[in-house]
């Protein structure tokens, strides 16, 4: 029996021994692809090379992709534990052409490996081909020499794909296994294709045409090809099981899975469901994905707490899910060791969303219950859905899983209603306006010389005012300015646009900033200040110098900053964003508590180690590859081209970058951290500030210091011991004045004692306690509850305007009367509301003219409780 191990390396090994490239698995989150939630397809990360947007130094690719369907178009997510061959997560092996062989070898080398390499009994295999694709037919039939009863033409929903509405496309190819008639269904094609018998292994793509917007197809110069076999798929035919989840990896994943959980009975389908939402979770946070509420977080999350739910069903109230990081590492960790460098941040994380969730699933399955328990018929209302997913994080995938397992179904119409509720209440507090954007089409590159100059020589190429297209802009009139060369840096990789002036002898056109657009246009935007400017005009382009430098000095700032985070938190951090700026810079890091301030001084100390060191900024152009190989980081997420600029900072820092940086390291002067916070679930955000800026805050600090000491009659070097003494005598003159209050409340309750009165055969007092703070108010209540010895009673106060209430009731009274229910009637009165046990509630108000009326209700509910 093959492993999936030996499987997937048979697979790669057989290809590149007929010279395909072998090509890593790409990230699970696409580079530049908002098309995309997640890499769907080993094809995905060949998308602009098929395209014919970006050329590879091969022709032929294989790989094994990992694959993420949980989100968007493509999600699985829900039948996950159902059915046999549904995961979130799966790996996907495939072979690619691009503009090499076509369907003639493509088939041929799919057969050979499937029957000669695996030695699959040709009887066991099923082919389909497209209706119309007579070509594939002919090879299958005539050169193959497969069995004709064995093979079938489909239509276009099955056998013919398409990038999109347009663009490449073509006839497919589908090899399917017959795991025999003992299990239902008919062969491709029939009537009864949709039973398990026939499983479809392998897909042949054949990239043959381009469609145009009209749904002409023309024949590619270059037809190229793509194919996909599920490496679960496969091992469960090659190790002689019908269901994905008996191949070794899901056996030993589910083995780890009831252990962990406790559960005996290993065919349980949440332990199924376990075992899959570990592969996929794990894997997202090695790519960069935490967990969040939108987005790529937010679908994360909904596969951790569908997990975590299903180890609650089996019994599991303790973290669980985090303890399979380690038998994943070792199922899939020499396959991808980036698994294995992150698995001690993995199961940090996981932990950390085990337990964040776990102070809601309690109290939001006892709501669910109540409300399936309420139920008049089998659906769940929309409101109690919405409630589970606004309240409690219940992704309604994770309420319809519950209710499908109790043979109920979900009011989506509902829910959908009172989420576009909540949306309209959204928009109506918003505040933001609609942002403005470079809304014109230009084509062509703009050539950059901003690296080496600050001043050039130019020519007005375009002009553009309020998106149309101009010859002249006049004084005062704000526009965009395109040039043939600029030394103008547009905004990119987190720096702002370059600001200055362009100066023509006619004319003077102020640089309010700069922005690329498309391919590398940079666009000047700015307003003439005076005279005119005119396509065609000889301009002296000019940056601001100053604000350039500044901006600089905290660009290359973020690199150190990035550098040292990954030493001292850990090699997980990623840059999640920057911004940076002539006065300071932000930058956006993923890790998930806060940075202790002993961390934050040991990487300012870091940086600034490495600023005193003064190495010399070095640039080189390589190959995307090649410096990736050299240890560069790259930006998660970020889409480079085959040529890439490598910036590199002594031995500390090694990063791709096209940004404007200073010339030595020395230069930035000085680095100092001025804040640290969290921006989201998992991100932080390091606030610093460089050169003059940074000495300025120094300078600020140390000013306020010596006030400070000032102020305490002392020098600067003892202003901490001064301040722990005042803090001291602080608490203690607190401690005494509560104690006179409690003194003084405490004898006044005495008085208030005797004014009780008898309503229906109980005592009951309700009466202001003027000068007491909440804390007296309640301990009075327990003296005046203990000198009475069965009574109601509601104490108030009022204090700049805020009223505070309690309300007490003895315990042989609680059967009857419910301090809670008279502290709500209580506090309505005063603009307020409260809550609390049958015995003892509280509440507050902002209505202190109300407190008598309040007080005056209390007689009347206990005699209308009592008579009742």
């Amino acid at each position: 029996m093959m492993t999936s191990a030996e499987l997937r390396a048979s697979f790669l090994d057989y290809f590149a021994q007929r010279q395909h490239e072998r090509v890593a698995s790409s990230p699970l989150v696409p580079a530049n692809d908002p098309t995309l939630l997640f890499t769907n397809a080993g094809m995905v990360q060949f998308k602009e090379v098929f395209l014919g947007r970006e050329r590879r130094a091969y022709q032929r690719a294989v790989s094994s992709q990992r694959c993420v369907r949980a989100g968007g178009k493509h999600n699985d997510l829900e039948n996950v534990g159902y059915t046999a061959r549904h995961h979130t997560f799966f790996e996907m092996l495939g072979n690619f052409s691009f503009g090499d062989y076509f369907k003639r070898e493509a088939i041929g080398f799919a057969w050979d490996y499937l029957t000669r390499e695996l030695a699959l009994p040709p009887e066991k295999l099923w082919i389909t081909v497209f209706t119309e694709d007579d070509e594939a037919a002919a090879i299958w039939l005539n050169e193959i020499g497969i069995d004709p009863a064995r093979f079938s033409r489909c239509g276009a929903k099955d056998n013919f794909w398409s990038m999109g509405e347009t663009g490449p496309c073509g006839p497919c190819s589908e090899i399917f296994y017959d795991h025999g008639p003992e299990i239902p269904g008919g062969p491709p094609g029939s009537p009864d294709a949709e039973g398990d018998r026939y499983v479809e292994i392998w897909n042949l793509v054949f990239m043959q045409f381009n469609r145009d917007a009209d749904g002409n197809l023309t024949p590619l110069p270059r037809p190229s090809v793509d194919t996909g076999m599920g490496l679960e798929r496969l091992a469960a035919v090659m190790q002689g099981v019908h269901s994905n989840y008996d191949i070794d990896l899901f056996r030993r994943l589910i083995d780890a899975a009831a252990q962990v959980t406790g559960c005996a009975d290993r065919a349980d389908k949440s332990l199924r469901v376990i075992a899959d939402h570990i592969r996929s979770a794990a894997f997202l946070i090695v790519d960069g994905v935490t967990p969040g509420n939108e987005g790529r977080g937010y679908v994360l999350r909904r596969i951790m707490r569908r997990a975590i739910r299903h180890g609650y069903r089996l019994g599991c109230a303790e973290p669980f899910f985090h303890r399979l990081v380690t038998p994943l590492v070792t199922e899939m960790g020499a396959a991808y060791p980036e698994l294995l460098t992150s698995q001690a941040q993995v199961e940090r994380i996981v932990l950390l969303e085990e337990e964040r969730f776990a102070e809601t699933l309690e109290h939001g399955m006892r709501i669910l219950d109540e409300a399936i328990a309420g139920l008049a018929d089998d659906r769940i209302p929309g409101e109690t859905v919405f409630k589970l997913y606004d309240t409690f994080g219940f992704p309604t995938d994770l309420t319809a899983d519950i209710a499908r397992e109790r043979g109920l179904s979900l009011d989506m119409d509902g829910f959908d209603a009172a989420m576009g509720q909540q949306k309209e209440r959204a928009r109506a507090a918003s505040q933001f306006g609609a942002t403005q954007t470079l809304d014109i089409q230009i084509q062509g590159e703009t050539d950059f010389c901003g690296y080496e100059r600050l001043r050039e020589e130019a020519t007005v190429v375009a002009l553009y005012c309020n998106g149309v297209s101009r010859d002249t802009l006049d004084a005062d009139e704000e526009g965009l300015a395109i040039l043939d060369l600029t030394p103008f840096y547009g905004e990119s990789g987190g720096q702002i646009g370059d600001r200055g002036w362009l100066t023509a002898e006619t004319g003077r056109f102020e640089v309010l900033d700069t922005q690329k657009k498309g391919e590398g246009v940079v666009i000047h935007i700015g307003r003439v200040t005076e005279g005119q400017l005119a396509v065609g005009d000889r301009i002296d382009a000019r940056v601001d110098a100053e604000r350039r430098s500044a901006i600089a000095l905290n660009h290359s700032a973020t690199h150190l900053l990035h550098a040292a985070l990954r030493q001292v938190l850990g090699e997980h951090v990623q840059q999640k964003g920057s911004l940076v700026g002539p006065e300071r810079l932000r930058f956006d890091f993923s890790h998930f508590e806060p940075v202790t301030r002993e961390q934050l001084l040991t990487i300012e100390r870091l940086v600034n180690r490495e600023v005193r060191a003064n190495h010399l900024v070095e640039t080189r152009i390589m190959n995307l590859e090649d410096a990736k190989a050299s240890g560069a980081v790259a930006l998660f997420g970020e889409k480079y081209s085959e040529q890439v600029r490598v910036l590199r900072m002594g031995d500390f820092s090694t990063e791709l970058c096209g940004g404007t940086h200073v010339k030595a390291v020395g230069d930035i002067g000085l680095v100092k951290i001025l804040a640290e916070g969290g921006i989201a679930s998992g991100v932080r955000r390091i606030e610093a500030a460089t050169g003059a800026v940074a000495l300025d805050s120094v300078e600020a600090d140390e000013d306020r210091l010596l006030r400070l000491a000032g102020l305490l009659k002392g020098g600067r070097e003892d202003v901490d011991e001064r301040v722990m003494q005042l803090m001291e005598r602080a608490r203690r003159l607190e401690k005494e004045l509560e104690q006179i209050k409690s003194k003084l409340a405490s004898s006044a309750g005495q008085d208030l004692a005797s004014q009780a009165v008898l309503v229906e055969g109980v005592k009951v007092l309700a009466a202001r306690l003027d000068g007491a703070d909440p804390k007296s108010l309640r301990t009075t209540l327990d003296q005046i509850k203990d000198k009475l010895g069965s009574a109601v009673v509601v104490l108030a106060t009022e204090s700049d305007g805020k009223v505070s209430l309690v309300a007490g009731v003895t315990k042989d009274l609680t059967d009857r009367l419910k301090a809670g229910e008279l502290i709500g009637l209580v506090a309505g009165k005063v603009g307020g509301k409260g809550g609390g046990r049958p015995d003892m509630a509280q509440a507050g108000g902002n209505d202190p003219a109300g407190l008598p009326a309040a007080l005056e209700l209390v007689d009347g509910w206990v005699r209308s409780r009592l008579a009742g």
